[in-house]
């Protein structure tokens, strides 16, 4: 097989990377030197002027005059090294900067070796100290300014501190020959603590720009993250959408059938095929929940409640489901009054119960309220199969579930912890978890008790509130829909509760039905509008546009399978009654009723739901 270079790109890359590091690092290194030079250069002729003055005063020799015009001269160089600040591509141009560096400092640092020879003399011994001084002083401490270049530091100690050791040994003392080594060795030193530094300073670079890629590495990762996942949400809210639109049709289709069936022999299939759109609606409405939650359209309204209506209501909805596994399930109650939201704390037990029988084969669940001071602790014991450790941090996570790595539908979508941790956090209630493999697990739930006599009661029954009552229909409805076998299943429905109603796909039509009603004496009682209308039309902007132009007000229901959180908000903040698809027919009848006999109830419920029953308050969805 023949190995192209395309194959294997990492190695190539990988240089590539380091060469564009190292690039950087000594684009970095020059920078650095250029903006030292300034200060250096602004020191180095006032201690020019100074050792001049003081020389030529002292010797009144003409050869300091000549050194002072040459140090002038190298001076006048001082353009060359500015020009730097006004080259656009200093950085892109770094081996020329840092030649012309090391040239210009070479330069001025010759012509202070030069210093000695044509100052010094065996027979002023004071002023030769001075020389030593002034000379060492500059080498060692220029080189902290000129130290980030290699080149650069050596161009610039090495000529003056040799100028100045070759003219003391030139005198042919002892003493000076002596000095002239003591020069050489400061030399050494000098440019051992030069290296050293340059070491330092090119590390703490490189590291520098380690930690910019790192967090530029982590900036892109988190936003590909956040792009994922807000692709995520839009996928899911499609698909959450796509979905709810033949659920709520056949959730509507089969409530007529159950309905007309209900003396035959088929009557059994009606039944278990709304089982099973039961089931389904279930996980749809597992998910609109999270995005209820998420989008914080659900607020809540903390009351003083009593603990034996929410356990009444809970036992209920679940006594049946344990009695068919074949386990215990028991309610022990100490009457409390706790300050909560009922609603939500009922979403949130539900989960627990749910998730407890599921969980569990043998044994039962025990449900029980404790009293700790001013707390309510609600605890959920079961007998099942506990979970280890490791997982214990992870079961409020989405999608997760102990013991089902092949995702067994039967056993939930994984959502319904992660909902009991969203509530928990907005009721500001306390959830607690202890487990131990194979003997079972405790969830508690912690929650302030108040002393009230006006506690919150728990909802009716809803078959019971079918028998009190029946719903008072409006006469005549119209509905503006695209889906074909909606407005087919709508009609159904309505119909044979001996409503009129007119199903229409566009605005146009809508509005000639309403003027048509009003002038024939027959006008529409509610107005139902889909959210998401054909060609990308606004059902909610639809519906408000048809009611603002008619004399008289008519109550309106917008009906959604939307989740997305940002649409979620939008539904809420307009104040429009809303269904979320699929919708049972229990709950079209009576918003259809409640909008009938009260047309200026208009407000979203604040769970998203229209009528508060057990079966709604107790989805649940396991973790």
């Amino acid at each position: 097989m023949v190995t192209t270079a395309q194959e294997s790109p990492a190695p190539y890359l990988g240089v590539l990377k380091s060469g564009l590091d190292d690039q950087r690092v000594r684009a970095t290194q020059v920078r650095t030197l250029y903006r030292a030079m300034r200060s250096a250069t602004v020191a180095d002729v006032a201690l020019a002027i100074a050792v001049t003055g003081f020389y030529y005063y002292s010797t009144h020799r003409i050869s300091v005059l000549v050194w002072f015009a040459l140090h002038f001269l190298q001076t006048l160089r001082l353009p060359l090294l500015l020009a730097y600040f006004k080259d656009p591509d200093a950085d892109a141009r770094t081996d020329h900067w840092e030649r012309v560096a090391t040239r210009e400092l070479g330069i001025n640092s010759v012509v202070w070796g030069l210093a000695p020879w044509l100052m010094l003399k065996a027979e002023t011994p004071g002023l030769t100290a001075l020389m030593i001084v002034a000379i060492l002083t500059m080498s060692s401490a220029g080189t902290r300014a000129v130290a980030s270049i290699r080149k650069a530091y050596f161009a610039y100690t090495v000529p003056m501190t040799v100028g100045l050791a070759s003219a003391l040994a030139w005198q042919g003392t002892s003493f000076s020959v002596f000095l002239a080594i003591g020069c050489l060795l400061m030399l050494r030193t000098t440019l051992q603590f030069a290296m050293n530094q340059h070491d330092t300073l090119s590390q703490s670079v490189q590291l520098r720009y380690q930690q910019q890629d790192l967090s530029e590495r982590l900036a892109e990762q988190m936003a590909a993250t956040a792009r994922a996942s807000e692709e995520k949400t839009r996928f899911f809210a499609a698909a959450s959408h796509d979905l709810r639109q033949p659920m709520h049709a056949i959730a509507l289709f089969g409530a007529v059938l159950e309905r007309e069936l209900r003396d035959r022999p088929q009557h059994e299939h009606a039944e278990r095929l709304m089982n099973a759109v039961r089931s389904l609606s279930t996980s749809l409405d597992t998910m609109l929940d999270v995005s209820q939650l998420d989008a914080g359209i659900i607020h809540a309204d903390l009351r003083p409640t009593s603990l034996t209506a929410v356990f009444q209501s809970l036992q209920q909805v679940f006594s049946a489901r344990a009695e068919e596994k074949g386990l215990q399930l028991r309610f022990r109650v100490t009457p409390l009054t706790v300050l909560t939201d009922a609603e939500l704390l009922r979403r949130l037990l539900a989960n627990l119960i749910e998730n407890a029988i599921k969980y569990t084969a043998d044994g039962g669940v025990l449900v029980v309220v404790r009293p700790r001071g001013n707390e309510a602790w609600i605890e959920v014991h079961d007998t099942g199969c506990g979970i280890d450790a490791v997982n214990l941090t992870r079961i409020f996570d989405e999608y997760y579930q102990v013991g089902n790595p092949g995702r067994n539908r039967a056993l939930g979508l994984g959502i319904g912890l992660s909902i009991v941790r969203r509530l928990g956090v907005l009721l500001g209630h306390r959830i607690e978890v202890a487990s131990q493999p194979g003997r079972g697990s405790r969830f508690r739930v912690v929650m302030p008790t108040v002393t009230s006599s006006t506690a919150e009661t728990g909802p009716q029954d809803e078959e019971a509130d079918e028998r009190s009552s029946r719903p008072l229909l409006p006469r005549r409805v119209l509905l503006v829909d695209d889906e074909v076998d909606i407005g087919h299943a709508v009609a159904a429905l309505l119909q044979s509760r001996g409503v009129e109603i007119d199903v229409v796909v566009d605005e146009a039509s809508a509005r000639e039905r309403l003027h048509r009603g009003i002038e024939e004496g027959e006008p529409i009682d509610v107005l139902i509008c889909d959210y998401r209308l054909a060609n990308d039309v606004d059902g909610l902007e639809l519906g408000q546009r048809l009611l603002a132009g008619l004399d008289r007000p008519i109550p309106m229901i917008l009906v959604t399978g939307e989740t997305a959180p940002q649409r979620l908000r939008r539904v809420r903040e307009s104040g429009v009654r809303v269904i979320f698809k699929p919708a049972s027919a229990h709950v079209l009848l009576q918003a259809l009723a409640d909008l009938h006999t009260q047309p200026s109830v208009q407000t979203t419920d604040r769970v998203g739901q229209t009528v508060a029953d057990a079966d709604t308050s107790a989805r649940v969805e396991s973790g």
